[in-house]
């Protein structure tokens, strides 16, 4: 109903104003052309008098007498549909083409002022007006000087504006009646149109509750406008976004308990088999000891990874933001790192191109920086190589690992920042790996408003890059 009511306000309101501005212009264009024309007959009425002598003559008799000029005032009257009235410099009325007040005086203010002063005035009053003009007459020349011009009596134009009233009325009923018809109109196409999109909101609305039924799957399919088709697209696109989260939410859960479960399994194997030996010499006691002790580091590692995952997982509020030599930070983490590269005889290789300060939760970023070298290393070749580079600008600092190890299938590399993805599961176990590093550093360069990035070719190596803000904002 609301709706329906804005709509009509919407169309009917300047409908209205429309209507009423053009009487109102048609009125008052037509009283100004009127005015206009009354006034230019003025000019008219001057030369007459001035020329005929019509103020000179001494009696009001004598001027009555003057019939060229009183016929030609009373034609002038009757041309606008008026009257006109001639009042000499003592306030004389000396002509009414009504023949009603000529011979009486006429001292109003506004003819004293216009006698006096020279100042026009119009009166409006009951649709009849009143234009009071000076007469402006020039004196008899004497040796040649120019003549001057001096006020020798006032003329009152006076005419009627009902006609223009009366035909503004009529031009206003049609204008109602057109409004009118337009009106009705546009309520009817307002009616219909609301139907048309109550219909479709019914149509949108069934197919949100069908959603929120637990129907994720089906699609919403409402195309009759192109909003509502952008709406529809926007709530598909969500949907399928739940439903991968969904799909990744189940596949986590399902890796979480694969991967806490193989270690378990082992450690029960291990010991099934110690308890299922009546008698069972130090070495091999000794020997799966060490294993079940490698099976618990293992579920220990995985279990820190997931925790960090989770921490991750949270708000930028739980970042320790603090300056930070980048520079040192990799140099240690690198230092922590070479003897393990050391027993595959892999050089690592440090570029600095100039010193860094930025600010970063250190401890966070040295375990993202951390997981990428050490992969680097784990997934390398026996003599190979692993460079790492740091380099700055004025907003940005960024960080390039790069190995000459056996790189990255392309269809793999859009999925190597997902949770427990491995590329080869058989060697991610081998060298100890729990699938979450590459998530976890990815998590780290977000909370930092970062971009990481990977380019890599199989038996080629790999690069990562990462482009990290100098100075850190929420």
């Amino acid at each position: 109903m609301v709706l329906l009511l804005v709509i009509m306000a919407a169309g009917l309101v300047p409908l209205l104003i429309l209507t009423k501005g053009a009487i109102w212009f048609y009125t008052e264009n037509e009283k100004a052309d009127l005015q206009k024309e009354v006034r230019s007959y003025s000019s008219i009425i001057s030369n007459t008098i001035n020329s005929t002598g019509f103020l000179n003559l001494q009696s009001v008799e004598d001027i009555q007498g003057n019939n060229s000029a009183s016929s030609e005032l009373d034609t002038i009257a009757s041309v606008f549909g008026g009257r006109v009235i001639i009042v000499d410099g003592n306030f004389v009325i000396i002509k009414d083409t009504y023949n009603k007040e000529t011979g009486n005086l006429c001292i109003s203010s506004e003819v004293t002022k216009c006698l006096i002063e020279g100042s026009e005035s119009i009166l409006s009053n009951e649709g009849y007006v009143q234009i009071i003009l000076p007469i402006r007459s020039k004196e008899e020349s004497k040796n040649g000087a120019e003549p001057k011009t001096y006020i020798s009596g006032v003329m009152i134009l006076s005419y009627s504006e009902k006609t223009i009233d009366i035909s503004a009325q009529r031009m206003a009923r049609k204008m109602w009646t057109i409004s009118t018809i337009l009106m009705a109109v546009v309520v009817t196409f307002a009616i219909i149109g609301l139907m048309r999109i109550m219909g479709v909101f019914r149509k949108f609305r069934k197919a949100l509750e069908r959603l929120s039924e637990g129907y994720i799957d089906e699609k919403v399919e409402v195309n009759d406008f192109r909003e509502f088709s952008a709406m529809s697209e926007a709530v598909n696109n969500m949907m399928n976004r739940l439903n991968q989260l969904e799909k990744s939410r189940q596949e986590f859960v399902s890796n979480v308990s694969h991967e806490l479960k193989t270690p378990i399994t082992s450690m029960k194997v291990l010991a099934d088999s110690l308890t299922s030996q009546e008698s069972v010499p130090a070495e091999v006691y000794r020997e799966f000891m060490t294993d079940i002790a490698n099976e618990i580091d293992r579920e220990n590692k995985i279990i820190t990874d997931l925790l960090s995952m989770v921490r991750m997982d949270k708000s930028a509020d739980s970042l320790s933001v603090s300056k930070t030599n980048i520079n040192e930070l990799l140099e240690i983490l690198l230092k922590r790192i070479r003897p393990i590269a050391k027993e595959r005889n892999i050089e690592i290789i440090f570029e600095s191109f100039r010193p860094v300060e930025a600010e970063v939760d250190d401890v966070k970023l040295a375990q993202a920086f951390s997981n990428l070298i050490e992969n680097a290393v784990k997934y390398n070749q026996d003599d190979g190589w692993v460079r790492v580079s740091l380099n700055a600008d004025h907003k940005f600092f960024y960080v390039k690992v790069a190995d000459s190890g056996v790189g990255i299938p392309q269809d793999c590399q859009e999925h190597i920042f997902d949770r427990f993805y491995r590329v080869d599961k058989a060697r991610s176990r081998e060298t100890g790996g729990t699938g979450l590093g590459l998530a976890i550093t990815r998590s780290v360069v977000l909370l930092h408003k970062g971009a990481i990035k990977v380019y890599s070719k199989e038996k080629e190596g790999t690069t990562f890059t990462v482009r990290i803000p100098l100075n850190y904002s929420k």
